[in-house]
């Protein structure tokens, strides 16, 4: 996915982006199918799209204090994930990656809420949903394994 822009050496020689790709290929088990080529420049865009999606769905959505307070908060946390996924490219150590994968995965989880909670307040129906209900899954499956493998990767450094 992305490497910290100022790796130590020890840390560049042990945590490779094919750490990653490893890791992530095998969604099947979870119902998701991820291409192989998932790179820093895929994901950045990747996570630029899903924003997109989401406000391109918020615009969609009828007037009312419900759907305002779920809006919002969809627009917040989805447009944090491209925001935070491009920080987490600029990680200057292991332990700063780790921490702002954790912040992108959070974010992708909560995004993945709201969208839930729209089609369970019946703002919108599952059928008009579906495609970014899938690529939220998507996203936080892969942050899931990615954060799994650094985090493995940190403690076989110790």
């Amino acid at each position: 996915m992305c490497e910290p822009s100022q790796p130590s050496r020890s840390w560049a020689s042990t945590f490779q982006i094919e750490d990653f790709r490893s890791q992530i290929l095998d969604f099947q088990t979870w119902g998701f199918h991820v291409s192989a080529s998932i790179t820093a420049e895929s994901m950045k865009e990747r996570t630029k799209q899903f924003a997109l999606h989401a406000i391109r769905l918020c615009r969609t959505l009828p007037k009312s204090s419900e759907s305002s307070t779920i809006t919002r908060q969809l627009m917040r946390s989805a447009t944090s994930v491209g925001a935070n996924y491009r920080a987490v490219c600029r990680a200057r150590s292991t332990a700063d990656f780790v921490s702002k994968l954790g912040v992108v995965l959070e974010e992708a989880d909560e995004s993945l809420f709201w969208i839930e909670l729209l089609v369970d307040t019946g703002l919108i129906s599952n059928d008009k949903i579906r495609a970014i209900r899938t690529e939220a899954n998507e996203l936080v499956a892969i942050f899931v394994a990615s954060l799994r493998t650094a985090k493995h990767s940190t403690k076989s450094e110790i």
